[in-house]
């Protein structure tokens, strides 16, 4: 159950709002409830306010040049329009450090008051949606049975499978917040389970959480997906809002493309990337992940930015798996959208 968060008495609360995943246009306030507006809240990618989070300057401005190089649809463009309506700026502010430091420090404070766990990003129910289809996802894979499921994308997700032992699978939930999502999963059979965050203080709450819940054995850890200095790979990578923030960042394409980079590096060969996004659709993520394969492959104009920009030049993509199919739709201008959507990706097992 969401916790309520306390507001500073010399502050307002802050006004936010939550994008949908339809590509129809359409208001927030006709599709989200009050209750509903929190999005995106676990994410840990930006270092400082405006600033960039990685220390190499030649990094960041070779990434830069092979961003404007690319010659497709830049991941900001999904969300542009969502972020111009928004003239009060409220949109760069859940992507920045400082808001969220801001946010999990009042969480903290409510839990060790209260008792309360905080708020459940995109809600109790998605998240235990997305616990249980990620646990059959990962039991397709183990049994080498995705081949016709991935080209297959009317065909059902998989329901009912034979318990399949996921102990071995290791698990990193990148932006874990308070550590719910892992919990959850936890229920499932995973027990190899790390979540990092950037906010020192999502942290100890999430510690704090696990401990007062009995899931001791989880691991939390203070880390940034940018500059992650986790030497290891996962069977199973988590992203619950973090790359939706990182698009609400003021430099959301440049972190976006960043971002798939750093992720190729903790999802280990033959391993499963699961995004559940209220910014993107399923075919926005699916097409993001596409063209991350085309500029790693180097399928571009720009070989030499590319050789700069990383220099292991090996082959690397991810291949769609599937899509979560049960969350409630609406229709709007003839257009059927959903208000989030979880897509697992493929791994594939050449190096990064």
């Amino acid at each position: 159950m969401a916790g309520i968060r306390l507001q500073p008495e010399d502050s307002d609360p802050p006004q936010t709002r939550t994008p949908t995943t339809t590509t129809a246009t359409t208001t927030t306030g006709d599709l989200i409830s009050d209750d509903e507006r929190s999005i995106a809240a676990d994410s840990w990618s930006i270092k400082s306010d405006y600033g960039s989070t990685l220390d190499d300057d030649q990094r960041h401005a070779d990434a830069s040049d092979a961003l404007a190089a690319v010659s497709f649809r830049a991941a900001s463009d999904y969300s542009s329009d969502k972020e111009e309506e928004q003239g009060d700026g409220v949109s760069s502010k859940l992507g920045l450090q400082s808001y969220w430091d801001a946010a999990y420090s009042e969480e903290l404070v409510n839990f060790r008051e209260h008792g309360l766990a905080g708020e459940v990003w995109f809600g109790a129910d998605v998240m235990e949606t997305v616990a249980s289809w990620t646990k059959n996802v990962c039991t397709t894979v183990s049994r080498g049975n995705i081949s016709d499921h991935a080209e297959d994308d009317s065909k059902p997700e998989t329901v009912g499978l034979e318990d399949t032992d996921l102990s071995t699978w290791s698990v990193l939930d990148i932006g874990t917040g308070n550590g719910l999502l892992l919990q959850e999963l936890a229920k499932h059979g995973f027990s190899d389970l790390t979540g990092v965050d950037y906010s020192e203080d999502a942290i100890n709450l999430a510690h704090g959480l696990a401990e007062r819940d009995g899931y001791t054995n989880i691991k939390f850890m203070v880390d940034d997906v940018l500059e992650t200095k986790l030497e290891r790979t996962f069977m199973l990578v988590m992203d619950k809002g973090t790359l939706d923030a990182i698009g609400l960042h003021p430099d959301g394409p440049l972190k976006r493309f960043m971002y798939w980079d750093s992720v190729s590096k903790l999802v280990a060969p033959g391993g499963v990337l699961v995004i559940t996004s209220c910014n993107s659709t399923k075919d926005e993520l699916v097409q993001e992940a596409e063209n991350f394969n085309r500029r790693r492959n180097g399928v571009l104009d720009e070989p030499v930015i590319m050789a700069n920009l990383q220099h292991e030049r090996a082959t690397c993509s991810f291949q769609y798996i599937d899509h979560v199919r049960t969350y409630p739709t609406f229709m709007f201008g003839g257009v059927i959208g959903s208000r989030v959507a979880t897509v697992a990706f493929l791994r594939n097992a050449d190096i990064c």
